[in-house]
């Protein structure tokens, strides 16, 4: 019933919302199919990758993953148009491939074939600074705004005010930074003000206020979550755990020296380590989905289930390769101290201990985990599983009733437990009964 109604008013309540939204989306997805082809014309002159793979795949690692938001974006301003969210995710998406498109349209009109397409200099210098209110709409707006469309209090609306100033400054300072740009064959910017060094000192503040108000946004959800109920904690727990996976991915390449890549960065890195950063940019994705869900109320507290299995089997394969490593390590010090050369059986010994530790190893990180995570759940789960114990074992019918009782109250918790036991039917009624069953 509430389904039809949700249906009714979409269809009915909002017409020109749903129009405008899925109008929207399309124009991104015409400005990524845009993107794509003048990235294909243009690609023997773009300047080497110095993120992930680089090549042919680039430009759909850098543009597809980002075609969720305003994809997303429609789903939620064409069923919740009063909710900004939708809309935010729109202008952000259409920014983002707007950036891409007009930054490969100057470079293809420029160094591919110059002349052959009207004003490349002016568009193409347009992706210089679009990127600024793609992230900061995201970083910003996107999260003061989460779950309802609303701040947390009046007392954030200094950092709304702040936010949007900030990226209104932060754009126009570097549309006019005077200067070549290395993305379009290094020409001079045509918008930008010569002899002004003010632009540069106004640029530098204004991006470096731009990091505060994203932590500032970022506390604010924290603040909504200590405040709001079982269901607005939920929608945070979503895109708190998208956003989560993003930064894990960015904790890790940090320390390429010592965990991604220890034959060093640069163009030597090793495959593999391109690889986990074309995959931190897909990781993107999972944040507009995520919001998505949560606004949306689809399926919200499956978010409790995915949280557990992240913890379970993250904690197990980081414990699962350290022991692989260390394994491979210690018995490869080990051949060589005995034989003065290393083995293959090192690798192989590793690999068995890994496999037979697999299993036992998980049901402790899983039991652990719900020990300090879920510990409600987990209380719960040990008291049905000792009541079933008891259960076989028990003949008493008043102390059953007894352990049936305090079994509801400690894992439902409810305000009242009470039980009725339906009674004994009459001897004859059950001769009765059984003679019919008989002749039946």
């Amino acid at each position: 019933m509430d389904a039809a109604k949700e249906r009714g008013r979409v269809r009915g309540g909002a017409p020109a919302a749903f129009w405008l939204a899925w109008s929207l989306a399309t124009l991104s997805l015409v400005v990524c199919g845009a993107a794509i082809v003048l990235y294909v014309l243009a690609r023997s002159v773009q300047p080497p990758s110095t993120w992930g793979t680089g090549g042919a795949s680039a430009v759909l690692i850098f543009v597809v993953p980002f075609l969720a938001f305003p994809i997303v974006g429609a789903l939620i301003s064409s069923r919740r148009p009063e909710n900004p969210i939708g809309w935010i995710c729109l202008a952000s998406g259409i920014f983002w491939m707007l950036s891409i498109s007009t930054s490969a349209y100057g470079l293809y009109g420029i160094v591919q074939r110059p002349g052959s397409v009207p004003l490349p200099a002016p568009i193409g210098s347009l992706g210089e600074w679009m990127w600024v209110p793609a992230l900061g709409l995201l970083g910003t707006f996107l999260i003061l705004l989460f779950p309802d469309g609303t701040l947390p209090s009046g007392r954030w609306r200094p950092v709304a005010w702040l936010s949007g100033l900030v990226i209104v400054l932060a754009s126009a300072a570097t549309a006019l930074d005077p200067g070549p740009i290395p993305a379009l064959g290094g020409i001079d910017n045509p918008f930008g003000l010569e002899g002004r060094p003010w632009i540069l000192d106004a640029l530098s503040t204004t991006l470096l206020l731009l990091p505060l108000c994203i932590l500032a946004s970022a506390v604010s959800l924290f603040v909504r979550f200590r405040r709001s109920g079982r269901q607005q904690r939920q929608q945070i727990k979503w895109i708190a755990f998208a956003a989560s996976l993003v930064a894990l991915g960015y904790l890790l390449l940090l320390f390429p020296e010592a965990l991604l890549a220890p034959g060093g960065a640069g163009p030597t890195r090793p495959l593999w380590v391109k690889l986990f950063e074309d995959a931190v940019t897909v990781s993107y994705a999972g944040v507009p989905i995520a919001m998505g869900l949560a606004v949306l109320r689809y399926r919200l507290y499956d978010i409790d289930v995915l949280v557990n299995r992240a913890l379970v089997y993250g904690s197990l394969t980081v414990l699962l390769a350290a022991t692989y490593v260390g394994g491979v390590v210690g018995l490869q010090y080990v051949f060589r101290a005995l034989t003065g050369q290393g083995s293959t059986l090192a690798v192989v010994a590793s690999t068995l201990v890994i496999a037979a530790l697999f299993n036992p190893l998980r049901r402790r990180v899983q039991a652990f985990v719900d020990r300090r995570f879920y510990r409600k759940k987990y209380d719960a789960a040990k008291t049905l599983e000792a009541f079933n114990a008891r259960l076989r074992e028990e003949t008493d019918l008043d102390a059953l009733s007894s352990d049936v009782v305090g079994v509801a109250r400690r894992t439902m918790q409810p305000a009242h437990v009470s039980l009725w036991l339906r009674p004994n039917p009459e001897p004859k009624a059950r001769s009765a009964a059984l003679r019919q069953f008989g002749h039946e």
